[in-house]
């Protein structure tokens, strides 16, 4: 077996910063979102995810991927959001097992309410923080992450599979 590639000490300040980074913007807006609209940070993303798809709707698996959520966690968050009516759920006529979520008027009023918010909430805490290049960077970085770990299926990465 290989020996461990250990992060150096400027990879483990970007991912330290990263970690810290990712937490507290995320519980930042989650406070925001709930105080000014009484949504989760998770809702407000199933909510704008339905309102750019056509007609606003989805598939539950295509959402729940969408959102980066557990099937069984969307499902319990699509029925808290269902009972407020802010979206419906529908069953597909041409697959038992597929169902569908869908965005209400009532859902794409409150979104179009907490959006500016929230935008105002990401650009204060986050995008204002960073100069364009640095901007640049992280989205190039980011996206080819996100590209490998999509890759890989949610399973070990293809060079940890090998070492095993």
């Amino acid at each position: 077996m290989d020996r461990p590639r250990w992060l150096n000490e400027e990879e483990k300040r970007a991912w330290n910063a990263f970690i810290a980074a990712h937490a507290l913007l995320y519980q930042r807006l989650d406070q925001q979102l709930k105080r000014d609209v009484g949504l989760s940070h998770l809702q407000y993303m199933v909510l704008a995810r339905l309102s750019g798809a056509p007609d606003r709707e989805l598939r539950m698996a295509e959402l729940a991927d969408a959102v980066q959520n557990s099937k069984s966690g969307l499902t319990y968050q699509i029925g808290q959001l269902e009972q407020a009516g802010l979206v419906c759920r529908r069953n597909c006529q041409s697959d038992v097992r597929a169902v569908y979520a869908r965005l209400t008027d009532e859902g794409m009023a409150l979104l179009e309410r907490a959006a500016p918010g929230h935008v105002a909430m990401v650009r204060e805490l986050f995008i204002d923080a960073l100069t364009p290049a640095q901007l640049q960077a992280l989205a190039d970085g980011l996206g080819e992450a996100n590209r490998r770990m999509r890759e890989c299926g949610g399973t070990a990465t293809h060079e940890f599979e090998r070492r095993k």
